[in-house]
């Protein structure tokens, strides 16, 4: 097969992985209306498909959104703080502390100040964290291979299979666009910037530990190959992990315990067992559903080895593939995964490249069918057991 580039013929060449891996962009992205616009739509859909499904099943489709599952746990910090705990009949605690901070914060903040309650504000946060995030992925695909691409890979990921999370008072919006601004800061060689938004993405989510290891893993590749230590290099580095940190201090400090965090996530079934957990899971299945999931797998291995070929920058291209892994490793619920692989939004690059080199009459059946595939199936999700 011949060796995939990125990008069509007008963009900017992709950073190649013998240049600078944090080279500043040659380019700008431009408007992301085009991409901000597409985004909205395929989400839009997704939430007029629950409307209806909900109304002909007679459900509060609402509620599905900001009352249940983990929007619950988030409100309930964001109105009373940490400390609740839920025993289930086998004796398993569920912790409150397992919740990072930023999102339960913002939504007290943005209840303060507006005339909703705590959930709604979860909403509102969410849904304006999606449009940044749509934003930052668009101007990180635009500048690594050209606009039209940028575009395309912000509305494939509004039609991410479990995209319906994106429209929940949950947190992917809001760790995906610090994540995509920070990777983008890195590409740009604004490392300081980069540092500051992983701060906050520190305080989103545990993934951030991705983030985290990408910029460090181009800064030790930038000090290399420069020769050199710069001081904003060393800062961004610096600054990447204090929020991360800074939460898992919190937990040990509170509970008395430097593994606390650790135990709390362990308790929710959370710990890191390397994939073992997965694959007694796939032998736990019927053959058609293991053999169906193993091919799933197979093609997440492929769009990861596609990332790879297209010579992603390192930045992008690392935190892609920390966030592929964080999610398998790990022994939570397998139905969670595909919504914990959602920030990686490195993985849609490829086929954003392949659907932006086609004629905008056969790009948008495409783009309009993955988003109405993606709503019907976030509708019959939300409606029924729910987002695991």
């Amino acid at each position: 097969m011949p060796r995939t580039t990125l990008g069509p013929t007008p963009a900017p060449a992709p950073t190649p992985a013998s240049a600078p891996a944090s080279a500043p962009a040659r380019t700008r992205p431009g408007p992301p209306w085009a991409a901000l616009g597409g985004y909205a739509a395929t989400r839009l859909l997704g939430l007029a498909a629950l409307a209806v499904a909900a109304a002909v099943m007679d459900k509060d489709g609402l509620h599905r959104l900001k009352g249940r599952w983990d929007a619950v746990w988030y409100s309930r910090i964001a109105e009373h703080g940490y400390g609740h705990e839920v025993t289930l009949p086998n004796g398993d605690v569920h912790s409150d502390l397992a919740f990072f901070p930023l999102f339960p914060a913002l939504e007290r903040a943005v209840s303060a100040v507006l005339p909703v309650d705590v959930a709604t504000a979860g909403l509102l946060v969410s849904w304006a964290a999606s449009l940044a995030a749509a934003w930052g992925i668009y101007a990180v695909g635009a500048q690594v291979a050209g606009r039209r691409a940028g575009v395309v890979l912000a509305v494939l990921w509004g039609a991410y299979p479990t995209a319906f999370v994106q429209s929940m008072a949950y947190t992917e919006t809001l760790f995906t666009a610090l994540a995509a601004w920070s990777v983008l800061a890195v590409l740009r060689g604004r490392w300081i910037l980069a540092g500051a938004l992983s701060v906050f993405a520190g305080l989103t989510r545990p993934t951030a530990a991705a983030l985290i290891a990408a910029i460090g893993v181009t800064a030790l590749v930038t000090v290399v190959r420069e020769r050199r230590l710069r001081a904003p290099v060393v800062a961004g580095v610096l600054l990447a992990p204090l929020g991360w940190l800074a939460y898992i201090v919190y937990v040990g400090v509170r509970q008395g315990s430097a593994t606390a965090y650790f135990d709390v996530q362990a308790a929710w079934g959370n710990s890191i067992d390397g994939g073992v957990a997965l694959a007694r899971f796939i032998a736990g299945l019927p053959w058609p559903a293991a053999l169906g999931l193993c091919a799933a797998l197979g093609l997440l291995g492929r769009l990861v080895v596609l990332c790879v070929r297209q010579r992603q920058p390192l930045p992008l291209l690392v935190y892609t593939v920390a966030v592929v892994v964080i999610s398998l490793v790990g022994a939570a619920y397998f139905g969670s995964r595909p919504r914990l692989m959602m920030p990686a939004f490195g993985l849609l690059l490829p086929p954003a490249v392949a659907l932006a080199r086609l004629r905008t009459r056969t790009a948008a059946p495409v783009l309009g069918a993955l988003a109405l595939a993606s709503a019907v199936y976030g509708a019959f999700t939300l409606l029924g057991s729910g987002p695991p």
